[in-house]
């Protein structure tokens, strides 16, 4: 091997049988062997010290799946926290941005961020032959001409951060695409697992390939994949990985499918390195994301999307942690300010609020006593976790109430930001009741809310109805900014209102309450 080239056993553990040259040219399959079991260690190094220990950090380019709509949000707190310069892909929800490995572990802390990636290589023009077959045929030779060095060591780095609960507790993989949104309108996903290509772990370098069926897959005995990651963790890994390949592709001026290019490329993967395919107990994620011409092939960094992080009692209609963080952030809670969220659901926002501004007080409510209850279900779990990292902390900056959000058992003018997801009127509630509510909330909003500094960022799908309703409240609430999302396929607005100057009980839209009110609040939910 030349002197530029990487054993596997550097990047991906020991017991790899392939060998890597500069450019991720394979070396001659004749030439493979099984690399010993002990890591190489520099000399007068600490005993336990191996030599990817001792590697300098590089920079890689990572990329990151957010809530459509909040790309400029996430691309803040990147900047923020991390420092890092970001780039907007033009695929809405994906953000692209440079780091080293030693800030690996700042990227999974992340709040705005769904699903993590290492970028092998991105093409922001790629030139897609005339035919199908010239196309397929140019992603089965894409996997040699890439380079896989540094991403491959950061998924083996990334290992060590993350948290492999699934593997511990052998259970499978989770069902989400680390790369993909599920709501994106004309989207195709499609994970392959390119049948007929497994290979036994026992053939040789060149040799013969078994097809195998799918039932090969999930025949092993109960508690086969406990037995397997432990012997993992002991150091007695199979000598071959897993990996399976998800196609993400957005446009309709493709002369494919994304099946088609998820096998043709997972086929071309598995040649190279000689992996085994495997849909639910992989070790690696092969993402293939294209987006009109723009094509970007990454590795997957995290095996669940990260907005699942506080949640653990769900209820009808949660909101994602990673969205109810956008959302604040577009009102940049302030210390001391009283936050609420009066149709609280789970307590996704006002929880999100209290971990990440935890200098301001949080108020959740709801009108259903099983939505309160599954609130202070998730707070305690929240309190436990970090109380289990060793906390000193006494608590959250939460309470939680029951109460009827048109008549809210607060003072006057003592709110400063109200956070809340309003009824869509599909799965809680109903469109007809919205025209009813939606001006009744403002109204007792409106009341509740700090004159001149006081703010509101409510998120409703029914637009239409939400719309007459600011413009009935005109005089306690003007319309800021909106930002249009994307929830599981439903066209969304996020509408940032501020409070205007006017005192309560002045103005001609809240001297009457409005009719309806007092019939329709007890029809309110959870998050949507």
């Amino acid at each position: 091997m030349s002197a530029s080239g990487v054993t596997c056993n550097q990047l991906l553990g020991n017991n790899i049988p392939i060998l890597l040259g500069e450019r991720g040219t394979p070396n001659n399959p004749t030439a493979m062997s099984t690399i010993q079991n002990e890591p190489q260690r520099h000399e007068g190094a600490e005993e336990g010290t191996t030599v990817e220990q001792l590697s300098d950090a590089f920079t890689v380019t990572v990329g990151a799946t957010v809530p459509t709509g909040f790309e400029h949000t996430a691309a803040e707190e990147v900047n923020e926290k991390i420092g890092a310069d970001v780039r907007i892909s033009k695929d809405r929800g994906r953000i692209y941005f440079e780091i080293t490995t030693e800030d690996l572990p700042r990227v999974h802390h992340l709040k705005s961020v769904d699903n993590l990636f290492v970028v092998v290589e991105q093409y922001s023009d790629y030139q897609f032959k005339d035919t199908k077959e010239e196309t397929l045929e140019d992603f089965q030779k894409l996997a040699s001409k890439l380079s896989w060095t540094n991403p491959l060591e950061v998924w083996r780095v990334n290992n060590a951060v993350k948290k492999k609960r699934w593997r511990r507790k052998g259970l499978n993989g989770p069902k989400g695409k680390a790369g993909g949104d599920s709501g994106k309108d004309e989207v195709e996903t499609v994970t392959t697992e390119t049948e007929g290509l497994r290979l036994e772990s026992g053939t040789p370098a060149g040799g013969s390939v078994e097809p195998e069926g799918d039932g090969a897959l999930n025949n092993g005995a109960p508690g086969e994949l406990d037995k397997d990651a432990e012997e993992q963790e002991e150091g007695a890994a199979d000598p071959l990985l897993k990996f399976r390949v998800t196609c993400n592709r957005a446009g309709d001026k493709h002369n494919f499918t994304s099946n088609e290019a998820a096998r043709d490329f997972g086929g071309a993967v598995q040649d190279f390195f000689l992996w085994k395919p495997d849909m639910t107990k992989f070790d690696i994620e092969v993402l293939l994301n294209i987006h009109n011409s723009e094509v970007v092939i990454g590795i997957a960094l995290t095996e669940e999307s990260l907005h699942r992080r506080n949640i653990t009692h769900f209820g009808p209609t949660t909101l994602r942690s990673t969205l109810a963080y956008g959302m604040l952030r577009l009102c940049k809670p302030q210390v001391s300010d009283v936050v609420i969220d009066p149709m609280c659901g789970t307590g996704a926002i006002p929880l999100e609020g209290a971990m990440e501004w935890e200098h301001s007080f949080y108020l959740a409510g709801d009108n259903n006593d099983m939505a309160v209850s599954r609130t202070v279900n998730n707070i305690g779990h929240v309190h436990k976790k970090r109380q289990d990292k060793g906390s000193t902390a006494w608590g959250l900056p939460i309470d939680t109430v029951q109460w009827d959000l048109c008549h809210l058992p607060m003072r006057t003018n003592s709110v400063d930001i109200i956070v809340t997801d309003m009824p869509f009127g599909k799965r809680m509630g109903s469109r007809k009741k919205n025209w009813d509510l939606y001006p009744s909330c403002l109204r007792e909003m409106g009341r509740v809310c700090r004159p001149g500094t006081g703010k509101a960022v409510l998120l409703t799908q029914d637009k239409k109805c939400f719309a007459k309703a600011v413009s009935k409240m005109g005089g306690l609430w003007r319309k800021s900014l909106t930002v249009w999302v994307n929830i599981g396929g439903l066209h969304a607005g996020v509408y940032l209102l501020k409070r205007t100057a006017a005192v309560f009980g002045t103005t001609p839209e809240d001297v009457r309450e409005p009719q309806g009110a007092s019939e329709t609040a007890g029809d309110t939910k959870g998050d949507e």
